[in-house]
């Protein structure tokens, strides 16, 4: 397939460009400074933007099979960026009229999973009320996607690890994996790219982790 990845730089978007290469995908890695993407590979192509306006992006998301984004605040102060760096995505494929979408939210701004015990209940309000503005960008982010005209998949994962490729992680559509706490940022690159081509997943929110 030919993908594109935006917010390739951070720790999910590094994965999915290093596992796509190798899985033979060929792979268009959008970042604002090249000299911080590591990965190197045939099938690479590294395509520079601030994602200023939708007009800027058009040509690295052309004819594409899909575009997975890691976009989002790397911390409180940065709430707001993944609203508006995904409008600026949704606007290009749109104009494009590339379909397949594919993101990474967070497991507290989906539903609660079933069952779920009180250590888990009691620890997800915390994370969600420290990290509020956060989880309110994420959840304007779906609710952007959710009225777009793309065949959207949200991935939600919990806590997340650097930790090496275990692929024992479990998925919920719809929903979340009861006592999942964690997940490699590797594990939600793979999901991600193993959800691609699901159409089980398309226009849904799906739980990750272990």
């Amino acid at each position: 397939m030919n993908l594109t990845v935006f917010g390739a730089t951070g720790g999910i978007g590094q994965e999915i460009v290093r596992q796509a290469l190798a899985a033979g995908h060929r792979v268009t890695a959008v970042v604002r400074d090249p000299a911080r993407l590591t990965v190197r590979g045939d099938g690479l192509e590294v395509f520079r933007s601030d994602l200023g306006d939708a007009e800027s992006v058009r040509a690295a998301v052309a004819g594409r099979d899909a575009v997975l984004s890691g976009l989002g605040a790397r911390s409180r102060k940065d709430a707001g960026v993944a609203t508006r760096l995904t409008r600026t995505v949704l606007a290009a494929m749109e104009a494009e009229g590339v379909r397949r979408l594919l993101l990474v939210s967070a497991g507290p701004v989906g539903p609660a999973p079933e069952q779920e015990g009180a250590v888990d209940r009691a620890a997800r309000g915390l994370v969600s009320a420290l990290l509020k503005d956060v989880y309110a960008d994420l959840r304007e982010t779906e609710a952007e996607v959710a009225r777009s005209t793309t065949e959207w998949t949200v991935v939600r994962p919990p806590r997340l690890q650097d930790k090496p490729l275990t692929g024992t992680y479990r998925t919920v559509v719809g929903g979340f994996p009861p006592r999942g706490r964690f997940i490699a940022r590797a594990d939600v690159a793979h999901a991600m790219l193993t959800m691609t081509d699901d159409p089980a997943t398309v226009k849904q929110g799906v739980g990750v982790a272990y």
